[in-house]
């Protein structure tokens, strides 16, 4: 049999790929779960993003199947044995500063711009045309190729779960949701909040200042962009207007305060970026925090923005807290505080991710954190973990991608880790299979998210072979 030029085919439905793919990223399916109804759990637009992709499948001729409006699959072949694509179509907030309409899919210099286009829409639909040009080629298959849509993999992952309730594991497979060449080892991922204990407070004391209000960010995975606080200052406004803008001047920031209805509010600005590295970006929150803490606050505030300055400024690593960990296979301990937020009522917030090594034992690292927390006054709150997720590097699944890879690309296949979670790691025997291409910028979760036309179409020809090598 004559080898088959996977690239050609894929430039025989590149028109038709183009034009699938904007429909999916024009969207908006972030989760909107104050708007949820039974049938959209997550929200109307990540339901119809749901939709898009298994109505698609059944035009096209795939097997499909809606599972509890949270998930779904799209399938052809069968077999005793089967091939799973784990993709999701939700996304991440598509934040502020954007060149053009995050939701509007317009091409550029050859790149797709749009919040999904990388992480994970993009690489979605590449995969999905890769089984359909399997599939319309009639290539001889003894597995079943099953693509499973999640539709919460950026929050928390229910849509898996409850998939997997209703339906069987497949035997192998690959989440097309990271880098290239094959992401073998990722790191586990515990999301929790760090609670102040509000009745162990000194009573008696006020500041000078008194703070209203403060939040920044939105999600636990997202390095904030933005931060804001309300003050009630009193005679004192201009010296805290003054030393705020020393402030920025000195730290190089951008922020700007405005007078509203007596109240002193003060906005910070910084660089949005994925939480499983946050020396990515400028954390707002932080950055705000930190000049907060030396205000004359009252007394459960100053003990809340000078616990996040103290433990939190310049330390992504946890050396602080007592919890940095490293190891050979997936690297440093990684913290994120994603979501900061004060209130009168409640006191202080923080919401973090923690990315942490394969060998980490996350058990210990939690009560190393609860025994400083309750010295200082607070603690852990709505603790979540996902286990670290490690493949054998001989395995026939990490062989095949290797070979496949390296015929496609001409680089061999190095086998790398991450900080990051895919769907992979929902798999007994799966990996993070591209789209990013080596060299390529990381700009997932950041505005101005995009895709080069060139690399989706590269990665079209690679998952396809893939796809066939494996189940055939």
């Amino acid at each position: 049999m004559k080898a088959l030029d996977w690239l050609k085919e894929v430039h025989i439905r590149k028109e038709d790929f183009i034009h699938d793919l904007q429909g999916l990223l024009q969207i908006k399916s972030v989760l909107d779960e104050e708007n949820a109804t039974k049938d959209a759990p997550f929200g109307k637009g990540v339901k119809e993003a749901l939709t898009y992709m298994l109505e698609l499948g059944k035009k096209d001729g795939f097997a499909e199947k809606n599972v509890k409006n949270v998930a779904g699959h799209v399938t052809f072949g069968s077999g005793d044995e089967s091939i799973g694509i784990l993709c999701h179509v939700d996304v991440v907030p598509e934040g502020d500063g954007w060149t053009s309409d995050p939701y509007s899919a317009e091409i550029r210099d050859g790149k797709i711009y749009a919040r999904g286009a990388l992480d994970d829409k993009g690489p979605t639909m590449a995969a999905y045309y890769a089984m359909k040009i399997i599939k319309e080629l009639d290539l001889p298959i003894t597995k079943e190729v099953r693509m499973i849509i999640g539709t919460d993999e950026e929050s928390d992952w229910r849509c898996v779960t409850t998939y997997f309730e209703e339906e069987k594991m497949p035997t192998m497979g690959f989440a097309p949701d990271a880098d290239f060449p094959i992401i073998y080892a990722e790191k586990g991922i515990s999301d929790f909040d760090i609670v102040q204990s509000l009745d162990k407070k000194e009573q008696g004391k006020s500041g000078k200042v008194e703070m209203v209000a403060f939040s920044s960010g939105r999600r636990y995975n997202m390095v904030p962009d933005f931060a804001e606080a309300r003050l009630h200052v009193g005679v004192d406004q201009t010296e805290v207007i003054q030393r705020f803008q020393e402030y920025l001047s000195k730290e190089k920031a951008k922020g700007r305060y405005i007078v509203d209805a007596g109240n002193l509010v003060l906005e910070m600005e910084g660089v949005s970026a994925h939480g499983l590295e946050p020396k990515n970006g400028v954390n707002a929150g932080l950055k705000l925090a930190s000049f907060l803490a030396e205000l004359d606050l009252d007394e459960t505030a100053a003990a809340y923005f000078q616990f996040v300055k103290s433990y939190f400024e310049d330390d992504s690593r946890g050396h602080k807290l007592g919890i940095a960990y490293n190891d050979d296979i997936t690297g440093d301990l990684t913290l994120n505080v994603g979501i900061l937020h004060y209130d009168q009522q409640n006191g202080g917030k923080l919401g973090l991710t923690c990315r942490y090594p394969v060998t980490n034992k996350i058990e210990e690292t939690k009560a190393v954190l609860d025994e400083l927390l309750a010295e200082k006054g607070f603690s852990i709150d709505h603790f979540t973990n996902s286990k670290p997720h490690h493949v054998d590097k001989n395995s026939e699944l990490i062989k095949t991608l290797s070979k496949v890879y390296l015929e496609q690309t001409g680089e061999e296949a190095k086998l790398i880790s991450i900080g990051g979670g895919t769907y992979a790691r929902s798999l007994e025997n799966g990996v993070a299979f591209g789209p990013l291409f080596p060299g390529r910028e990381d700009i997932a979760h950041k505005k101005d998210e995009y895709m080069y036309i060139e690399d989706l179409l590269k990665a079209i020809a690679i998952y396809a072979q893939a796809i066939y090598e494996l189940a055939k």
